[in-house]
């Protein structure tokens, strides 16, 4: 009986030395996105796919569109039409020409909002979120063109581009999963971005009670205040230059620290140079009418770190002054030649020189901010560890950005028209979102990069018609990915039925 069985299990396909290949046959194909389209299915975007196609009538599949989309923006990143030719080297083939692409962008652009909404409540379905914790930064993308048009305008570019800008504002949940975005004009202050985002939070996702966490150009006096309001609160960074003089003295002020860890008092002065704990300091801070709390940490880490930047950056600074080359860079917060002063010298009733030398005093004046970070909250009572927890998860909406926009190359934008631009950052959004889903499935075990390019090499060849042969090596991490999503594909041979039931399995279907 278990001879007969395995003899079944064993197919044997002949080969011809002799034979040519067929014209136009092919037989390379990406499987990779049979892991991603496991996500996209269990945020059930097929169901809100079918409510667009309700709507609007349209005979094409929409859900098929949106989804090879997604899947390309992870896989390849490339413009629309480059992510067709990639979906059609998908072991499932689009169902749809590549006009119904651009038709799709059109419905996308508009029921952008509906979408996120209908995201974020299916998201339960696949694990709790933690949305009592959200993160908010803003980021801006350029476009390859030299006029301003519609949303696309002139601002403060974050990679100083002379191109028109379009900015995006997000949050982020305490998991370091994407909860919602929104489009503004590059020409907008990104403080104005947050209302409006926050408020379709607040009714359209209903998360009435949450922790608002950003950085200090996202914490104004305003936006603290708004965030006080209902169930919420804040915990912002802020900048210590910026303090009122008096709590800036009491800031820099070396005395009253505690070790996180225990709270015991500790002399900061006195710690060892290979010290690696965090120490801190609070007091109540009304600076207008909102009671909050200003707490200071102290990292002897940090402060070594910044000290070995700042000796490398007055050493540029000196070699700058002896080959005369002393111009400064406005946009460079970090420009070595700010640590140089300038005096104006005459000598035997000559001209005034110009004299450049090395600005002691502006070195002194940055060595005492010095491993020092400041925290706003109007969580007067917590415990300051769990605050300085939630704060120092800021990092991961950065993570987000970037993978943004180098891993899936959300910039430069090349579309025109303002609603299929909005598609293109949603298509983005989803790819993001299902991405750390399954980096949050994969327990964090591995980086973005080990993930991604495991994905793209997950790719299999077609055999004369009888099945396929994987063509990437198994890894733990292939095993991983097979585990969190319910199918294998790492057999030796897998016949075009057994692919057709992995395609099932991946989308939720036995």
């Amino acid at each position: 009986m278990y001879k007969k069985e395995k003899e079944t299990k064993t197919v044997l396909i002949p080969f011809h030395a002799d034979r040519q290949l067929d014209y136009d046959k092919q037989s390379f194909y990406r499987g990779g996105y049979l892991f991603l389209q496991s996500i996209y299915y269990s945020l059930q975007l097929n169901k809100t796919c079918r409510k667009l196609r309700d709507k609007y009538k349209f005979k094409y599949d929409i859900n098929a569109v949106l989804s090879d989309l997604i899947y390309a923006r992870i896989l390849e990143p490339a413009s629309k039409r480059s992510s067709f030719k990639t979906a059609s080297e998908f072991l499932e083939k689009p169902t749809y020409e590549l006009h119904d692409v651009y038709r799709a962008l059109d419905v996308l652009g508009t029921e952008c909002d509906f979408i996120q909404s209908e995201v974020y409540k299916n998201s339960h379905f696949i694990g709790s979120r933690n949305d009592k914790i959200l993160y908010y930064d803003c980021t801006n993308y350029y476009f390859e063109i030299e006029q301003e048009n519609g949303g696309k305008k002139y601002g403060k570019c974050k990679e100083h581009r002379p191109n028109p800008i379009i900015q995006m504002g997000m949050f982020m949940d305490g998991d370091g999963i994407p909860l919602a975005f929104s489009l503004f004009p590059g020409n907008t202050n990104e403080q104005k971005s947050l209302k409006p985002l926050e408020q379709k939070v607040l009714q359209d996702f209903g998360c009435p009670k949450f922790i608002y966490c950003s950085d200090a150009g996202l914490g104004s006096e305003s936006i603290r205040t708004y965030n006080h309001m209902g169930e919420r609160a804040f915990i912002v960074t802020q900048s210590i230059k910026k303090l009122p003089a008096e709590d800036r003295a009491w800031a820099l002020n070396k005395t009253g620290f505690r070790r996180v860890s225990d709270n015991k008092p500790v002399d900061i002065t006195k710690l060892s140079d290979d010290d690696t704990d965090l120490y801190y300091k609070d007091e109540p801070y009304t600076p207008k009418k909102l009671h909050q709390r200003l707490i200071i940490t102290y990292s002897p880490k940090y402060a070594r770190y910044q000290k070995t930047i700042r000796d490398a950056q007055v050493e540029r600074a000196e070699k700058m002054i002896q080959s005369g080359n002393t111009k400064k860079q406005r946009k460079n917060p970090n420009d070595p030649a700010r640590f140089i002063g300038t005096i104006a010298a005459t000598d035997d009733g000559e001209a005034a020189k110009i004299h450049s030398f090395l600005d002691e005093d502006k070195i002194s004046n940055e060595e005492q901010y010095d491993g020092l970070y400041a925290v706003c909250t109007d969580l007067l009572d917590d415990d300051v560890n769990a605050i300085l927890k939630v704060s120092e998860g800021r990092w991961q909406i950065e993570e987000c950005f970037r993978i943004l926009k180098t891993d899936f190359s959300a910039r430069p934008v090349y579309l025109q028209d303002d609603n299929r631009i909005k598609a293109h950052f949603l298509i983005c959004f989803l790819a993001l979102l299902s991405y750390r889903i399954l980096e949050k499935k994969l327990d964090y075990k591995y980086t973005c990069e080990t993930i991604l390019d495991t994905l793209k090499a997950m790719n299999f060849a077609k055999v004369q018609e009888q099945g396929f042969i994987p063509l990437y090596k198994r890894l733990k991490i292939t095993d991983d990915l097979h585990e969190v999503c319910g199918f294998r594909t790492d057999y030796q041979f897998i016949t075009k039925s057994q692919m057709k039931t992995i395609q099932k399995k991946s989308k939720g279907k036995e």
